[in-house]
């Protein structure tokens, strides 16, 4: 069971200097990405995930959505971490075809990503970790992030590491 950090739902200052970038898909080789500039309410989340899952009885508590792919698959927060923050969660990715998976251990590490030109959908869906950095977003990202930059192939298996079951504990939810 999921432990809630309760219904904090302000907008962290990161995700909306994110929201001020245009990303750039370049013909499916670019970043599949569009930003919010606030996170869904609890009720479009809930609707949201109730409809991903196929299960009536779910709620959207744990998860912050703050942006999408060009298909509907959403990027969140995921409030996993009790007592900690929202900037110090994990980022998923939950497709619109049932794709899923941890993107980043926190938001700082997911700015990390983006300035290296990966997208959620791009590092659920295709596993692509080939940098490409982006000036606009490398800049961002030493304005924002607290952690140090990294490769993203350690980000990402770091963040992949640390939470193992993410997939498996969707599963259950699902009917």
């Amino acid at each position: 069971m999921i432990e809630r950090t309760g219904g904090d739902r302000r907008f962290p200052a990161a995700l909306a200097a994110v929201a001020q970038v245009e990303f750039d898909y370049g013909d499916g080789e670019g970043v599949d990405f569009e930003p919010y500039d606030a996170f869904d309410s609890a009720e479009e989340t809930t609707d949201w995930l109730r409809n991903w899952t196929g299960n009536q009885e779910v709620d959207g508590d744990a998860y912050r959505v703050f942006g999408q792919d060009g298909t509907g698959g959403l990027a969140a927060l995921w409030c996993v971490r009790p007592g900690r923050p929202l900037p110090e969660q994990p980022v998923v990715f939950l497709g619109s075809e049932g794709e899923r998976g941890v993107v980043a251990g926190s938001l700082s590490d997911f700015l990390w990503l983006l300035a290296d030109g990966l997208g959620p959908m791009e590092v659920v869906e295709f596993g692509r970790r080939d940098a490409r950095p982006d000036a606009e977003l490398t800049k961002l990202a030493e304005q924002h992030a607290t952690s140090p930059r990294r490769p993203a192939e350690e980000i990402i298996a770091e963040a992949q590491e640390e939470f193992p079951t993410f997939s498996d504990d969707l599963d259950d939810l699902c009917r």
